[in-house]
């Protein structure tokens, strides 16, 4: 049931089918989408090979039905669409054509594949589905789907039968992927009642597409009889998106059952805040509020937040039990200490101070940003040296304590921190306060860091280079146009002819 998202992400999806595109167009027979490509792999598959086309760049010929099926003459698309072979996915896709008689042929093609095939054209097809709903024509398909699923889960039995943990009811999942009432399952994975959107439904919810998972959620929970509120919960728990978590926690705080506590302690172990803080609220209707002080230190501030409405409830004081977790001997949580800070009390400002000594990294860069919190002052001697900290976030924690004071800090003292041979983090911390005071100062220390090793820091540095406006007037009193024409000449890569001249035309270099 635990699952992670689809590693490539759209982005590298939709690259994916645009070389593929442009392979096809070269020849590559191959090259074709294979079965199971993501929606985004046929969406920008067939928007190149019809934009390539459309620039002059001809499919070759004989082509391939996946190739005539985005051709840009719609007599050719429709043509193609009576090829026995045509991808089901650019079909959908074809479903939304401009063309009116290519879109009702596709149709058309389309309602007789459901009919036929449907579990697999259900299971191919689905995430496509719902990106073409959204675009102008779409609504035809999604309806279609739609209803594709739900005629058949009347005869479908309830969804809390689908495949996942061992039920209360004690139906389990059996190797065809779809479980009949009472364990029982049909030959070939179909549901011994006779329906195979059970399976269908239980490959979407536990598919790596996002959208397609909250669209088979959003169906199953509308499905014939009631929702089976653990399996809910376990689904909310192991789900990644938040969404589609929201949508199972909604389903399992609503179902009626006797299984209320071992709901709440699925949920109260959820991976994402948002369940795990539902959990912790439900703690009260549930008669278990005195258990809210275990929350009290959980890593997200919204559980941390309702914890401490759960506790307050209760007749307990939270601030107290963060007193008291700060002040453990064995060592406060950097979440219990960010706790403290939560609470906003001015009582707690020295006790904050005193944890930023703290021999523990995590706890040191909580007490900077509780202390940050309440605007509390801290010296500016204090934040420098912590700059050097061996501990990234304390070294982020100081440099965003000093942001608002940063005018008043010594430049120099900064960019000595710039060396590529030094840690990342002190590197980084120190850029960002030289951007924020702005001017040469700024300038210098991206130029000095356009080639860094480290992508997110080079991109930053020439990004900011790019922009600087390069003129004299900009700089005055802080640097001459010799230093500004030594800083340019050491960045001239990252301009090309025009916009190097024009940056040199307006230090007035003419040659």
């Amino acid at each position: 049931m635990h699952r992670t998202e689809r590693g490539t992400g759209a982005g590298s999806d939709a690259a994916a089918g645009r070389a593929l595109a442009e392979e096809l167009l070269d020849g590559c027979a191959a090259a074709a989408p294979p079965p199971g490509a993501g929606p985004d792999v046929w969406l920008a598959f067939a928007e190149q090979v019809r934009s390539r086309a459309h620039g002059g760049r001809r499919p070759p010929v004989p082509a391939p039905p996946a190739l005539r099926l985005c051709h840009p003459s719609g007599w050719i698309r429709e043509a193609a669409l009576a090829e026995p072979d045509a991808p089901v996915e650019l079909v959908a896709v074809l479903t939304t054509d401009r063309a009116a008689p290519v879109r009702d042929r596709a149709r058309t093609l389309m309602e007789r594949t459901l009919r036929t095939r449907p579990e697999a054209t259900l299971r191919a097809v689905t995430p496509l589905a719902l990106r073409l709903g959204r675009r102008h024509r779409g609504d035809w398909i999604l309806e279609r789907f739609e209803e594709a699923l739900l005629r058949q889960a009347a005869a479908a039995p309830p969804w809390w039968h689908l495949p996942g943990p061992p039920t209360a009811s004690g139906g389990t999942a059996a190797p065809g992927g779809a479980t009949a009432p009472g364990g029982a399952t049909a030959p070939g994975g179909a549901t011994a009642s006779g329906g195979t959107t059970a399976h269908v439904l239980a490959g979407l919810l536990d598919g790596p597409d996002r959208q397609a998972r909250q669209f088979a959620v959003r169906l199953a929970l509308t499905g014939p009889g009631r929702a089976d509120a653990l399996e809910c919960a376990r689904r909310a728990a192991a789900e990644p998106d938040p969404a589609t978590a929201a949508l199972w926690t909604d389903a399992a705080l609503a179902a009626p059952g006797s299984e209320a506590d071992a709901v709440i302690d699925v949920l109260t172990g959820a991976r994402i805040p948002a369940v795990r803080a539902a959990g912790v609220t439900a703690l009260r209707r549930a008669g278990r509020a005195a258990e809210g002080a275990r929350y009290l230190a959980d890593g997200s501030g919204l559980v941390r937040a309702c914890a401490r409405w759960l506790v307050g409830q209760d007749g307990g004081d939270a601030h107290g039990h963060y007193r008291w977790l700060v002040r453990d001997p064995a060592g406060p949580s950097p979440y219990a200490v960010a706790g403290l800070a939560e609470c906003g009390r001015e009582e707690d400002t020295d006790l904050l101070r005193g944890l930023v000594a703290h021999p523990v990294g995590p706890v040191r860069a909580a007490a900077l940003a509780g202390l940050r919190r309440r605007e509390a002052v801290v010296e500016d001697s204090v934040l420098l040296a912590l700059l050097d900290d061996p501990a990234p976030s304390v070294a982020r924690e100081a440099s965003l304590a000093l942001l608002p004071v940063v005018r008043r800090l010594d430049p120099s003292y900064l960019a000595e921190r710039l060396d590529v041979r030094g840690p990342l983090h002190v590197r980084r911390a120190a850029f960002r306060l030289l951007r924020a005071r702005g001017g040469i100062h700024a300038l210098r220390a991206a130029v000095a860091l356009i080639d860094d090793w480290h992508p997110r820091t080079r991109a930053t540095a020439r990004a900011a280079v790019y922009a600087c406006p390069w003129h004299p007037a900009r700089f005055d009193g802080e640097a001459d146009r010799a230093e500004l024409a030594a800083l340019l000449k050491r960045s001239a890569k990252l301009f090309d002819d025009y916009g190097l001249g024009l940056r040199r035309s307006r230090l007035g270099l003419t040659s």
